[in-house]
């Protein structure tokens, strides 16, 4: 999972490795910082990305990206295709991917709920991709539309962060759809013992714990119905669900179910604090919201569409300053 930072010919192998790891970007040349801004500009390479989901109208990531692509010195333009506001379901996926080649985009974000959905429009997945069934960043190269996953990479470097100290024996996941399969797959990358995994298709959580099983060993993943049993000695609660997003208010599981030895994560973002959030914190469990996982998986996609090595930390500034 090593990139070297030596540019565009590099992607090749990300693309194919499914892996990442990022270094500081280089400081503009004296030269470059030269030229007047209109020249600079006339100059900059151009990439024209977008973001594939629905109600994502409060997203960040636009300009997380294009603050970044001012920053590396390129005509960096982000584009929302938000099914809600155009008033289509995924079933318009095939649409949007065409035009989007066509177009020129280098390549698009997929978020809920196209994650799994867009992998049959794909000519192929990274290994990363493959494994976790579900894609949220789709590269365009050579002719050929690319799936790959920084979703898992993005939670796992966020945990790494603000929970590395944390017990996780037992964990419990809510949601077993294309973002609950890379938050899992970080979670036992990072040593979870077992994660018991809840959701409201009881075959989507059992298929879920099949895979995982397959890849981390035997009984790491089972898919859970007797929640409060569960819950009563488990370590962390992870919120894979798209509950508690503006468009879904609420909480994945009662209040009553927490206790103040949980830690408690959300991979939602917007809002940043959602209801499970405030609940667990008034509770003094500790807490770990989505924003993390939004920076660094914009850290991963970023690096994807232009080949240029970005600044994770400037990110992750611009990011909190919004």
């Amino acid at each position: 999972m090593v990139m070297p930072a030596e540019g565009i010919r590099h992607a090749d192998s990300l693309l194919h490795a499914g892996g990442v790891c990022f270094q500081p970007a280089e400081a503009p040349s004296a030269g470059a910082a030269g030229l007047s801004g209109a020249a600079k500009y006339a100059d900059a390479k151009s990439v024209l990305v977008g973001l594939i989901g629905s109600g994502i109208q409060a997203s960040r990531t636009p300009a997380m990206h294009e603050r970044e692509g001012a920053e590396q010195g390129l005509r960096y333009i982000y584009r929302l295709i938000d099914l809600d506001e155009l008033r289509i379901g995924p079933d318009a996926l095939p649409e949007l991917v065409t035009a989007a080649r066509r177009m020129g985009f280098a390549g698009l974000n997929i978020t809920y709920p196209c994650k799994q959905a867009v992998i049959p429009l794909l000519d192929e997945l990274t290994p990363d991709a493959q494994a976790l069934g579900a894609v949220n960043t789709v590269v365009f190269r050579d002719g050929r539309s690319i799936g790959c996953n920084t979703d898992w990479w993005g939670f796992a470097e966020s945990f790494k962060r603000e929970l590395a100290d944390v017990a996780r024996d037992r964990v419990i996941q809510f949601g077993a759809g294309g973002a609950g399969a890379a938050v899992a797959h970080a979670l036992l990358t990072l040593g979870a013992g077992q994660l018991r995994i809840v959701d409201t298709d009881a075959s989507r959580a059992e298929w879920l714990a099949t895979e995982l099983c397959a890849r981390f060993g035997s009984e790491r993943a089972i898919p859970e119905a007797n929640l409060q049993q569960a819950l009563s000695g488990a370590d962390g609660v992870v919120n894979t669900t798209p509950v508690g997003m503006a468009k879904y208010p609420g909480m994945p599981l009662s209040a009553q179910l927490l206790h103040p030895s949980l830690w408690v994560a959300d991979i939602i973002y917007f809002p940043l604090e959602t209801e499970l959030l405030r609940t667990a914190r008034g509770l003094g469990c500790r807490t770990m919201g989505g924003g993390g996982m939004a920076v660094f998986q914009a850290v991963g996609a970023f690096h994807l569409f232009t080949g240029v090595e970005p600044d994770p930390e400037r990110m992750r500034q611009h990011f909190q300053s919004m």
